[in-house]
Formats: C-alpha cells, structure tokens, sequence
C-alpha cells in the first residue's frame, strides 16, 4: 500500500521536528562532600595599538534637496581623494552614513490669550503656524583606518584642508588581538585558581575540581578623542598645525567565571 505523498510529507515533517530538538542542557552534578564555589576573575594584557579608527565627513546644506547633494558629493569625492594620497588604503575607507534630511523654520508657539492693541480693541490670537521646509543638509561619512599612527596629525590636517567639516576620533585598537587575550586568560585563570585556594583555606576545605568554565571577553581602551566641526553647509575653519597624537596603550581582556568543587 502507498502512502499519499502528502501524507508522506507530514510523516516526514514531524520527523525532522522531532529531531531538531535540541538536547537538554547539562546539569551540574555535586557529589555528597563536596560543596560549589562560583569564583570571578579578570586578566587583562596591555599592548600599544598599532590601528586608529576615526570617522571623517561633510555635511552640506542648500535650497533642494539635489543641490544639496551634489555640492556634498562634490566634497566628499575632494575628502576621499585626499585620504588616498595621504597614504591611505581604499580597503581602509568605508562609508558608514549617508543622509539627507529637510530643514525647517521654527514654528510660532500659539499665543495664550487675546491681546488688546494701543487704542484698547481687542487682538484674536494668531494660529499656531506649522513649520515649513526651507532647505535640505545633506551628510556623508566614512570610517577610517590608519596603520601609521605618526602620521595621524597629519591626515587629519589633510582632510579637513581637503574640505571635510566633521571629523570624530579617533579610537585605538590591536589588529590581531588573539595574542593579547590569550595572556588574559591565563592570567584570569591563575586568579580564579589563587582565589579559590584562598576561599578554600579560610573555609577549612582545599580545591578539588574544576566543575565549569565560562568566558566573558573584554576590551579597555585608553582613549582618545579629536574633533573638529565646521559650520553647517560651509568650510571648516583654516586648522590649527596638527597636534601630535598619543596613542598611549589598550587593554584587552577577559572575564572568567569558574565553577569549583571544594573538598575535605
């Protein structure tokens, strides 16, 4: 006898359900004699960062809302131009915001009450005016990635000669971090352990396993933050010589929560 395929279908779908289940987590077993210690620790490795992110942009303002992007796109091409002679590389260069939003006027908050003019005939309240469109700002930004942090000064002075009237940052970093975190977790874990010997002794129990073992990374950053902001639609002021900028260190790290089991 053959089954109706669509019978076969629901036969096979309640199958696969069933098998996609996923398995009950673990629990924790604790023998009789032994009692459970939750212990916190934090390791952290310090390097000096090699990678500053920073954002640069142009924002833009005019009657409608075409013009206001093409004099933006007009300056962002001159801001994007100047990064790559600047040493920059084009896979060190994103777009991270493009908008353009309309301007408007103020509107006129109602009046409370009526108003009597000079010769004492009364004035009817004005209605609220709503506000009105009267231009467009357009804006555009990408996120920067310079490897020589030297010439970070120097870039900066670049885009903003180059025509940008925003620039935020910059952040420091560590481009391959795994190094450094592995040193924070033994050293997260040497504190977990001498933490718990330490409980232990007080306790009048001593360390027997290791039950769990849960990992919570963590990055702290020494910061540092540059920003320059021209007036809305035009240029940016002429800029200052570039101030040299410090990199100073990072710190990346972990968090580690291990279970124990102390014994007699």
């Amino acid at each position: 006898m053959k089954l109706p395929i669509a019978v076969f279908a629901l036969f096979f779908a309640a199958a696969t359900a069933v098998t996609a289940q996923p398995a009950p987590a673990p629990t924790l077993t604790i023998t009789p004699g032994e009692t459970l210690l939750n212990v916190t620790a934090e390791g952290r490795s310090r390097r000096q960062p090699d990678l500053a992110i920073f954002s640069a942009g142009v924002v833009t303002q005019a009657k409608t809302a075409g013009e206001a992007l093409t004099a933006n796109a007009q300056r962002m091409d001159a801001v994007i131009a100047a990064l790559k002679r600047a040493g920059i590389a084009e896979r060190d260069i994103q777009t991270s915001t493009l908008t353009l939003q309309p301007q408007y006027t103020q509107p006129r908050p109602p009046e409370p009450y009526p108003r009597r003019d000079p010769a004492g005939a009364v004035i009817e309240p004005a209605e609220p005016q709503a506000p009105r469109i009267i231009g467009y700002e357009a804006r555009n930004s990408v996120q920067v990635r310079v490897r020589r942090l030297g010439e970070m000064g120097r870039v900066i002075d670049t885009l903003v000669s180059a025509g940008a009237n925003q620039v935020d940052g910059p952040s420091f970093t560590v481009e391959e971090p795994e190094p450094a975190l592995d040193e924070a977790r033994v050293a997260a874990m040497q504190r977990a352990r001498e933490r718990a010997e330490l409980y232990a002794k007080a306790a009048g129990l001593r360390v027997g396993r290791i039950i769990s073992i849960s990992e919570q990374g963590g990055y702290f950053p020494v910061a540092e933050q540059i920003v320059v902001t021209g007036y809305r639609g035009g240029p940016a002021a002429p800029p200052p010589p570039p101030s040299p900028v410090q990199p100073g260190e990072v710190a990346l790290g972990v968090n580690l929560t291990v279970q124990f089991a102390l014994v007699r």
